[in-house]
C-alpha cells in the first residue's frame, strides 16, 4: 500500500473507522509486509522482461518479489487448511481470519488486517477473485478436489449484507475515498441498496446515505470511476446533498501526498480535542468539590 498500511493502521487503532473496503491487492501487498517481508524501490534501467527473469514483479516503482507471494501462500494455506468447508466464505470472514493468524504468529509487526482483527473492524474486498489472495484460494480449492475434501464456498453477498448491517447501525455516515475502482462504488452502493430493499421489498428500514465524504485522487473527472465528483454520486441516492446537510470535500492530489498529511492533521486535532475535553472534565470535577 505504497508503504503507507501503517497510516490506516492508525486510524483503525484509534477507533475512527468502522470499516474497510479495499481492493485484494492492497490487501495481500499489505500482508507481505506484516509477516516480515519487504518491498524494493525499483531501477528503471532494469527492463521488465530481466525482472520476470529475476522473480520481481512490479508494481510502478516498487518490486515485489515472487518469493514474498510464495511465502504468503503458506500462511494462506495454513488459514485455509483450518476452514470448516461448512462455513460459507466471504472477504470479511477471510480477512479476519487472516488478522487472528497474524496476531498470533507476528507479534512484532503491525499491518491492516492485524489491527483491524484486534479492534473488530470488517476488511471488505468486493472484487475478491482480482488478487494474488483470490488466486491462492483457487488453488487451494483445487488442491482440496483432488485430495476429495469438500471445496470451501465463498459467496460475494455475504459481505454486501455484512457491510449494510454495519452502516444501518451508524447514526450518520461519512466515507473517505482514496482513490476509487472497484472498492469505492462497492461502498458507495449502500444508499442505492437500503433504498431498493425499502422500494421494491417493502422492507421497513431508514434510508441512508453518506452525509459525509473526504476523496483523495489526481484523476479528473473524464478518467473513469476514480475521477468521478460526489456530487455524480447525489443523483443516484447515495450521497445526502449539501442542501439537506450533506458535506464533501474533494483533494486532487496524489494519495501518497495527500494521505499523510491529511491524517497526520486530524489525529493532532482529535488529539487537542481530547486534551481540552479531559481538562475541561478535571475542571468541571475541581469545581464540584
Amino acid at each position: 500500500v505504497a508503504k503507507q498500511g501503517l497510516i490506516v493502521a492508525d486510524l483503525i487503532e484509534r477507533g475512527i473507522v468502522n470499516a474497510i473496503v479495499s481492493t485484494g491487492a492492497l490487501m495481500a501487498h499489505g500482508l507481505v509486509e506484516a509477516t516480515g517481508r519487504s518491498h524494493f524501490r525499483y531501477n528503471p534501467d532494469v527492463p521488465d522482461t530481466e525482472l520476470y527473469e529475476q522473480g520481481y514483479n512490479r508494481v510502478y516503482d516498487t518490486l515485489e518479489p515472487e518469493q514474498n507471494l510464495d511465502d504468503v501462500e503458506r500462511v494462506m494455506a495454513e488459514v485455509l487448511g483450518n476452514w470448516d468447508h461448512s462455513e460459507v466464505m466471504c472477504s470479511y470472514k477471510l480477512n479476519h481470519a487472516i488478522g487472528g493468524f497474524l496476531a498470533r504468529r507476528s507479534k512484532e509487526q503491525r499491518g491492516i488486517l492485524k489491527s483491524a482483527y484486534e479492534k473488530g473492524v470488517p476488511v471488505f474486498v468486493p472484487a475478491f477473485t482480482d488478487s494474488e489472495l483470490g488466486l491462492d484460494i483457487a488453488l487451494h480449492n483445487r488442491m482440496r478436489e483432488g485430495s476429495g475434501r469438500h471445496k470451501i464456498r465463498f459467496d460475494p453477498f455475504e459481505d454486501l449484507e455484512h457491510f449494510a448491517s454495519t452502516l444501518l447501525r451508524q447514526k450518520r455516515l461519512g466515507i473517505f475515498t482514496i482513490g476509487g475502482g472497484v472498492p469505492r462504488n462497492w461502498s458507495q452502493q449502500f444508499g442505492p441498496f437500503i433504498e431498493l430493499r425499502h422500494r421494491r421489498l417493502g422492507e421497513n428500514l431508514p434510508l441512508k446515505r453518506y452525509h459525509y465524504g473526504v476523496r483523495i485522487c489526481p484523476e479528473p473527472v473524464y478518467c473513469g470511476l476514480s475521477g468521478s465528483p460526489y456530487s455524480e454520486a447525489i443523483s443516484w441516492g447515495k450521497f445526502v446533498p449539501p442542501a439537506e446537510g450533506g458535506r464533501f470535500g474533494e483533494v486532487f492530489v496524489d494519495a501518497t501526498v495527500g494521505l499523510p498529511l491529511i491524517v497526520a492533521a486530524v489525529l493532532e486535532r482529535l488529539g487537542k480535542i481530547k486534551s481540552v475535553n479531559g481538562k475541561a472534565k478535571k475542571e468541571k470535577a475541581g469545581a464540584r468539590k
